[in-house]
């Protein structure tokens, strides 16, 4: 099924693999924020809010996606991959309230983040405008999104291409082993898109959806990966490319996908891959 990825909101989860904000060096932005569990991912972030109203900053209007490059942010230095699983849900809503989120498919997501200090909310390193986020062309439909479905199967992996040599960016992990995943996850997701506050790093969120028009489709990447030590210590340049693939673990082991990224071979539709040229 194809979807219109312009007509549909999107967000991302703050520190849903354990480590990630401390590599990313956010974790400070987040030392107020009060979560039930140690584990608990800190916060929705939006990405991108089509026809957003006065309330929604005009940065977040503008389409961010694209799957083949990204455009270097101009006047920044410190630019990287966040490898993610993103799925797309089905929103039911009660007036201006979220009360269900159906998982419809998912695929391979390259939330990109600018590394820079005294950016007010998270969202502020993430749109910076066009080609600016990825999000694979080729998704695969859920069967459910709880324990025992398809999503047990899958890993994300990430690779940054350099000079023609494949760097593993990000550590290779299992989609089961987000802090949040499944129905705790899409529980936490709808209490947040009803009542995040705007505090912080974090935006109410709530006030822009229903300036947007409370869609039936929203996409959210639900968390970005540790990085490896290359990956921590390398961002991204001119003419490199950045490679995020989710794979099924019964079929590949790694270094099958590093094979595959190595020969460009992306014809297996079980295999949701996101391949960006970064350009100046």
């Amino acid at each position: 099924m194809k979807y219109d990825l312009r007509k549909i909101p999107a967000f991302g989860v703050a520190g849903n693999f354990t480590g990630h904000l401390e590599q990313a060096g956010e974790a400070v932005d987040f030392k107020n924020v009060v979560t039930k569990e140690v584990n608990a991912p800190k916060a929705v972030f939006p990405t991108y809010i089509p026809e957003g109203g006065a309330l929604t900053p005009d940065y977040l209007k503008v389409f961010p996606f694209d799957s083949k490059k990204i455009i270097f942010p101009k006047g920044e230095l410190k630019l990287q991959i966040e490898p993610e699983c993103a799925i797309i849900f089905e929103a039911v809503w009660e007036g201006e309230t979220a009360v269900s989120l159906k998982p419809l498919a998912f695929g391979a997501s390259n939330d990109c983040s600018i590394r820079k200090v005294g950016a007010g909310k998270i969202s502020e390193k993430k749109n910076w405008g066009k080609c600016s986020k990825g999000f694979s062309d080729n998704l695969i439909e859920l069967d459910t999104f709880s324990k025992g479905g398809i999503l047990d199967d899958y890993r994300i992996a990430s690779f940054l291409v350099r000079d023609g040599i494949v760097n593993p960016y990000g550590e290779d992990s299992a989609v089961r082993d987000y802090s949040y995943i499944y129905e705790k996850l899409t529980d936490w997701i709808i209490d947040k898109l009803n009542n995040q506050p705007d505090e912080g790093p974090a935006e109410h969120i709530n006030a822009y959806i229903n300036e947007s028009g409370c869609r039936d489709r929203i996409l959210v990447s639900i968390g970005a990966t540790r990085y490896t030590e290359y990956g921590e210590k390398n961002f991204l340049q001119d003419g490199d490319e950045a490679v995020v693939v989710l794979y099924p673990e019964s079929c590949y082991g790694r270094e099958d996908i590093v094979k595959l990224v190595e020969c460009r071979d992306f014809s297996d539709k079980s295999v949701s891959v996101l391949c960006q040229r970064i350009c100046m």
